[in-house]
């Protein structure tokens, strides 16, 4: 852990005040960094390199990008709580506020950017919304699935653009939204940016979580499955980071013969079936509490409420299928 002396040394820095400043108020890439603070990238990863080594800030890779945040844990993680009272002096006060503005310039530029990306991908994404029920009724089954319940800390499997962990984030104390796209993280981050409720935006594999055993509350796999080969181990992987009495809510189509969504949409797998589910979810100990169906167009969607199995916790299964009309 870095030394008192070590923390006060490396905020003793006009330059190092403004990039804590600047983080405090989201994650930033040193280019955005640098763009925010009118300096070299090789500059400002002098001053990076400083409050990292004070424990102040951390790194976090997300494919070929670097994102730095203010450091979670720590001494040097109190002292920054703090930083909002700090004196800032009136010239201080009035840099900081020139860098605020130009910090919206920034996430006006990553609004932007998803824009871009969802107009590149409109045609593919709209073929596949068009053949099942509307999102806003799967969204709703969702929440009433989940019920009242606190969800604690959340791990969002696939978070694409962000949206489960948007509509989830004010019933959980904390969620991670994890996808192995960094375009998609990107997206999500110009979504998620500045919400009450802490969100980490994690680039990983969902047959290889990046996270601790028994250390997550709730999961939400929301059409991601279909993506996996081998969906049988990214439900064991959900398993293993669950906790006792946690719950995983999955997502996703009932089986179907739509082969053109293997070539429009890289699916490598034509929906599931209620006893693959509850198969897999028994050999990752988890118990079915309920499924629902939700039909609408060309593709039913299924959800599938699993909990921790827990000795006498087991609980039996109830079928709410919902029939909605095309």
């Amino acid at each position: 852990m870095a030394e008192l002396l070590d923390i006060f040394r490396a905020l003793a820095d006009p330059t190092r005040l403004r990039v804590v400043a600047l983080l405090r108020e989201m994650e930033l890439a040193i280019g955005e960094l640098a763009a925010v603070l009118d300096q070299s990238q090789p500059r400002v990863s002098r001053h990076v390199r400083i409050l990292a080594e004070a424990g102040i800030v951390e790194r976090r890779r997300e494919g070929s990008w670097v994102f730095l945040r203010i450091a979670a844990e720590g001494a040097a993680s109190d002292i920054i709580g703090q930083a909002g009272a700090w004196p800032f002096s009136e010239g201080e006060a009035l840099v900081n506020a020139n860098d605020a503005r130009r910090l919206a310039a920034v996430r006006a530029e990553r609004v932007a950017a998803a824009a871009r990306y969802f107009a590149d991908h409109a045609v593919e994404w709209d073929a596949i919304r068009s053949r099942h029920i509307a999102e806003s009724e799967v969204e709703a089954a969702m929440l009433a699935m989940m019920g009242a319940r606190g969800l604690g800390h959340l791990l969002d499997i696939g978070t694409g653009t962000g949206r489960m962990a948007e509509i989830f984030a004010p019933a959980a104390r904390r969620v991670t939204a994890l996808d192995r796209s960094p375009e998609m993280l990107r997206l999500a981050r110009a979504k998620l940016a500045g919400h009450a409720v802490p969100i980490d935006l994690v680039q990983g594999d969902f047959l290889n979580l990046p996270v601790e055993d028994a250390s997550i509350d709730s999961i939400v796999i929301h059409q991601a499955l279909h993506f996996a080969h081998e969906p049988d181990r990214v439900i064991a992987e959900a398993g293993r980071v669950l906790r006792s009495g946690g719950h995983l809510l999955i997502v996703d189509f009932a089986p179907h013969a739509d082969e053109e969504l293997r070539t429009l949409a890289a699916h490598a797998r034509l929906g599931f079936s209620d006893a693959q589910i509850g198969g897999w979810f028994a050999a990752a100990g988890l118990a079915v509490e309920n499924t629902q169906t939700l039909e609408g167009g060309d593709l039913a969607v299924k959800l599938w409420l699993g909990r921790r199995a827990d000795g006498d916790n087991q609980s039996p299964l109830v079928n709410t299928d919902k029939r909605l009309a095309a």
